[in-house]
């Protein structure tokens, strides 16, 4: 395929995490484990929370959905990693690339959007715990995760709708392990100011509302719990909220730091470390996270295990 006198370019090299050939086997037994312990995690507190009716309520209607897209997003780009490492095969094709992009921007953005609805969630327990049942109706819930779905999608249709107005025609080098979107605006040979404005605005918005409905939220719940007297109230508030803000801080610094940079003032280096850690370290982290500081959830997978141990 030609455009004038150039070259179209029709797939793209990888680079991934190293060139290093020294590091590759080591990399690929560090990413198969965690590939692991992300599927066992995150498959396994959607089984527990499906199978335990003590989890049937709102908020664990949201962490098993946070599950599920932890799960996915994750799969997007780990097992083609794994490939690539023990194979040496670094190449994908353009539509491989625009899909892989795709399904990513619409799974790390709705993410977005279940954390915030979390912390309305946790919001509405602490400061309006009489009014619970009805606010966060399941009509309510799936609403909220539907939309949740929704603008993961509209974002990600956004952005990968202005890639594919770019002309790509070389270089076909991405020094990044899956095709985010600044890497492929950096190789666009084509004018590209207004597709860098929409990653800027959208995904500053985006970021930006998500992450001030959950300050927000956290700011009632603090004089909530500030106007509790006993203390062993006040702890047992603050440990409902304790793994989900955990969770929030691990996603959004990094997540932030990758998305919203103007291309002026990108960074490939700043990029790839923030990458790793919300891609690849979150998923795998977030069941633990519920599974050791949630009592409810650990007391959920005692009775699992104990009803195993049972003999018939």
């Amino acid at each position: 395929m030609t455009e004038g006198n150039h070259s179209v370019v029709t797939q793209f090299i990888l680079l991934g995490l190293t060139d290093r050939q020294e590091l590759q086997m080591p990399l690929f037994a560090l990413l198969l484990v965690s590939y692991v312990l992300t599927l066992v995690g995150n498959l396994g507190m959607i089984v527990l929370i499906k199978v335990d009716p003590q989890l049937h309520t709102p908020m664990y209607f949201f962490l098993s959905n946070l599950s599920i897209v932890d799960l996915c997003y994750s799969s997007v780009f780990t097992p083609r990693m794994l490939g690539s490492l023990l194979a040496g095969s670094k190449s994908i094709s353009y539509s491989a690339c625009l899909a892989q992009h795709f399904s990513f921007v619409v799974l790390v953005t709705t993410e977005g959007f279940l954390l915030a609805a979390m912390a309305y969630d946790r919001y509405v327990a602490i400061c309006h715990p009489l009014h619970y049942a009805t606010v966060m109706s399941k009509k309510v819930c799936v609403l909220l995760v539907t939309s949740s779905y929704a603008g993961g999608l509209v974002n990600s249709l956004t952005h990968t709708g202005g890639l594919l107005q770019l002309w790509f025609c070389g270089p076909n080098t991405i020094d990044h392990y899956f095709c985010d979107t600044n890497p492929l605006l950096k190789l666009a040979c084509s004018e590209k100011h207004v597709q860098e404005m929409l990653l800027v605005t959208f995904s500053g918005v985006i970021a930006l509302s998500t992450l001030l409905t959950v300050v927000i939220s956290y700011l009632c719940i603090l004089l909530s719990i500030l106007r509790i007297r006993s203390a062993e109230g006040r702890r047992k508030a603050l440990s409902t909220c304790a793994s989900h803000l955990t969770v929030v801080t691990m996603f959004y610094g990094p997540v932030s730091l990758s998305h919203i940079q103007p291309g002026a003032s990108y960074s490939l280096a700043q990029e790839k470390v923030s990458s790793v850690f919300y891609t690849l370290v979150v998923p795998m982290l977030n069941p633990l996270i519920y599974s050791l500081r949630n009592k409810l959830v650990k007391d959920a997978l005692s009775r699992v295990l104990d009803w195993k141990r049972v003999p018939s």
